[in-house]
């Protein structure tokens, strides 16, 4: 179990140059190339694309085949011989919709393709962030594991100390048992924190697939939380910036369901040929629509959709407050863990190294107990832990920070970090 984790700890610091190694970067590039939810996505974007093409046209014209004036009673019935006014048809027609009622179908299909291309956006962003967070949380997980890795291996130097000063008679034979109860308690804790970065591995192979199971490299980005900035960049929130098509789709709707007060027509022309005995014959026929009733009829679904319109701008202006109310939140939340952070490597830290190194020497010189020390190497290592564990959630929170309001970039992975030099 020492030399697993170990090598673990090694692993958890190792050089990007590692050919086998998951980076940072490796994993958002590799996220947004595999992706199940982005290959979807694509392809409804590519769909929508395809509907906006004929959604204006006119639409297309009909043949018409028949014939007219055939007898259907008497000796005769039925023959359309040339002594006979039967007459065989064929001829065109062609409808024509008002321009107002094609323009806002066109409005309409183009409003659906950048829904589906927010949408797209919404989804990579999720892909990216989610990524970004299950990677982090993996490799906190893994400097937890490192430093109870450093932790156990000197418990059992420590052990070989106690047991030295036990032979010199320089110490009771019960402190030799506590560096074993010592033993149990970090196995515990490793079980725990193990327990963690499994999870957290299947998180991350969620969104890389069987990339997940590399050893990750490198250090999680820097990013500069300006709150000011944020705050300006709240509107760039895929959340929020679905809306706009989603307002263009319902304007489009309104518009057609108001030309559908207009009348369409179509003409049908045709060609009637007769009989021998008789001369061939043109026919040329127009029909109106007459939209009478629009009060039952065509003035209610305007009144329903620009309802829907209303509701809409409605369910922005809450969606505009919650994610404010998620900023202040978020940013609050950082800069208090900024702070703490800053608190264990001032001051925390150090105060907890030099607890154990007071402890050793009351211990060595005969003046302390056993039980002190164990307690000072305790407070140690649960400080150190506490320290990498509010670094991840300060690296969370700005990585979620970023990425929701960061541009992301299919193709440059630099884009995607956004990271500092």
């Amino acid at each position: 179990a020492i030399l697993k984790l170990l090598i673990l700890s090694a692993l958890a610091s190792a050089p990007t140059t590692l050919a086998a190694a998951l980076t940072f970067d490796d994993a958002l590039a590799t996220a947004v190339r595999e992706a199940p939810i982005l290959r979807a996505t694509t392809a409804r974007i590519a769909a929508a694309h395809h509907a906006t093409l004929p959604a204006g046209e006119l639409p297309d014209p009909k043949l018409i085949l028949g014939l007219d004036n055939v007898p259907v009673e008497g000796s005769d019935r039925f023959s359309t011989g040339s002594d006979f006014m039967t007459m065989q048809r064929i001829g065109l027609m062609q409808e024509f919709t008002s321009t107002a009622k094609r323009q806002a179908r066109n409005d309409m299909a183009s409003a659906q393709e950048a829904l589906m291309r927010a949408e797209e956006r919404e989804s990579r962003q999720t892909v990216v962030r989610e990524t970004a967070l299950a990677w982090i949380a993996r490799y906190t997980w893994e400097q937890q594991l490192a430093q109870v890795a450093v932790w156990e291996s000197d418990n059992l130097l420590f052990d070989r100390v106690v047991r030295a000063r036990l032979a010199a008679a320089a110490g009771p034979v019960s402190d030799t048992l506590i560096p074993q109860e010592e033993a149990a308690a970090i196995a515990t804790l490793r079980d725990q924190i193990w327990a963690g970065r499994e999870q957290s591995l299947a998180q991350l192979r969620r969104w890389v697939g069987d990339a997940a199971e590399r050893p990750l490299a490198g250090e999680v980005p820097h990013w500069t939380i300006d709150a000011t900035d944020l705050n300006h960049k709240l509107h760039e929130h895929p959340e929020l910036l679905s809306f706009n098509p989603r307002e263009r789709l319902l304007d489009a709707g309104i518009a057609e369901s108001r030309a559908a007060t207009r009348p369409d027509w179509d003409v049908t022309v045709a060609w009637l040929e007769r009989g021998s005995g008789f001369s061939d014959m043109a026919m040329l026929e127009v029909r109106v629509d007459l939209p009478l009733f629009t009060g039952s009829r065509q003035t209610p679904m305007i009144a329903s959709k620009l309802a829907d319109r209303a509701a809409l701008d409605a369910e922005r202006d809450a969606s505009l407050r919650e994610h404010a109310a998620m900023l202040e939140v978020e940013l609050s939340e950082y800069h208090r863990l900024l702070r703490l952070e800053q608190r264990y490597t001032n001051t925390l830290l150090p105060l907890a190294d030099k607890k154990v190194d007071l402890a050793m020497a009351s211990w060595r010189s005969a003046q302390g107990s056993l039980t002190e020390v164990i307690a000072a190497r305790r407070d140690r290592i649960a400080t150190r832990l506490q320290a990498i564990e509010t670094t991840g959630q300060r690296q969370l929170i700005a990585a979620g920070l970023h990425f929701a309001y960061g541009n992301i970039d299919e193709t440059d992975s630099a884009s995607l970090t956004g990271a500092q030099p």
